[in-house]
């Protein structure tokens, strides 16, 4: 019979490369920063789709003048429910009296 005991070493280290190539390919499958072997994360965009970093940008853009067009309208609504409260908790012959000198 032959001697097959070097061969447990190459399996074990082949092992270990393929799980760590398995790690690594997970991790940039669902998005995670890809770290090397020192800890330090690369440059590598999520997925490694070139041009992403135009494309974050526009969607940063888009999602900055919707945040402000929203904020402006829940001010808006804040002031619109500030009023109706109002009419709500004060006395009716107060209403009564702003409505008709409104008139």
């Amino acid at each position: 019979m032959r001697d097959f005991g070097w061969l447990v070493p190459v399996l074990i280290v082949a092992a270990v490369m393929a799980s760590r190539a398995f790690q690594t390919w997970v991790r940039a499958k669902h998005g995670y920063p890809i770290e090397d072997e020192e800890g330090r994360r690369g440059r590598r965009s999520y997925r490694g789709q070139v041009g992403e970093g135009l494309e974050a940008e526009r969607k940063i853009a888009l999602l900055s003048t919707e945040n402000e067009r929203l904020t402006g309208q829940i001010s808006r609504l804040e002031e619109r429910i500030a009023v109706l409260e109002r009419i709500a908790t004060d006395p009716a012959e107060r209403v009564a009296r702003e409505i008709d000198s409104l008139r």
